[in-house]
């Protein structure tokens, strides 16, 4: 019985191996984004399940599409994800469009040729998702003031770009995944209430209380 135990145990190393030594780079990249992911969201997001199946790319946009001059603004970074999202508001919670630009050591939000604002890795608070099925995140900043205040931004691919943020500012451990509402700093010691509901369709929209709904 212990020799047959023995050699069970043999040939499942043996197979793991041969599995782990025909792994690509790339195929090693994406499982340990993936790993990432289920420590953050498994259990805890809706649509994680279904995020499984579908690969993360490696960018949404390539470094040619972003304007020369953002390009110019932020040489010397490194780029390594850049994807189009819906920037709200801190005050009006008006929807703009974005590209949230990722380097090795700030990300960025910007608007065509123009840089709105950057983020050190280093200074960065958290990162916070609802448990629901939208593609909301709040990058949470620190109050000074070279900060306006924390981005709330909406993303198609919620779970590969929060991933991505998380692993390049190694902030996993910071990451929170909150049910009914979040409170989101609006600059100069103010702070704004973002609240999380179930309906028949998306939408985002600023209540009668002034506080940003998602639905």
């Amino acid at each position: 019985m212990q020799t047959s135990e023995m050699l069970q145990k043999i040939c499942i190393r043996n197979l793991v191996r041969k599995y782990c030594r025909g792994l690509t780079a790339e195929r090693k990249v994406q499982l340990q984004q993936k790993v990432v992911t289920s420590d953050v969201f498994s259990g805890k997001k809706e649509g994680y399940l279904e995020s499984l199946s579908q690969p993360f790319l490696d960018t949404r946009l390539k470094e040619n599409d972003l304007n020369p001059k953002v390009l110019q603004l932020i040489r010397g970074e490194n780029i390594k994800y850049v994807t189009p999202v819906i920037k709200y508001d801190r005050n009006g919670f008006k929807a703009r469009e974005r590209l949230l630009v990722l380097t090795q050591s700030s990300a960025y939000v910007v608007e065509m040729a123009k840089i709105k604002q950057k983020i050190e890795y280093s200074t960065l608070k958290g990162i916070s998702t609802s448990n629901l099925s939208d593609g909301i995140m709040v990058i949470h900043v620190p109050e000074d003031k070279q900060q306006k205040g924390d981005v709330i931004l909406q993303c198609e691919h919620i779970f590969e770009t929060v991933t991505k943020l998380c692993i390049l500012a190694n902030k996993q451990s910071q990451v929170k995944v909150v049910k009914g509402s979040l409170r989101f700093r609006v600059g100069s010691g103010k702070e704004g209430t973002m609240v999380f509901t179930v309906g028949p369709e998306p939408q985002v929209f600023k209540d009668k209380t002034g506080q940003l709904t998602v639905v």
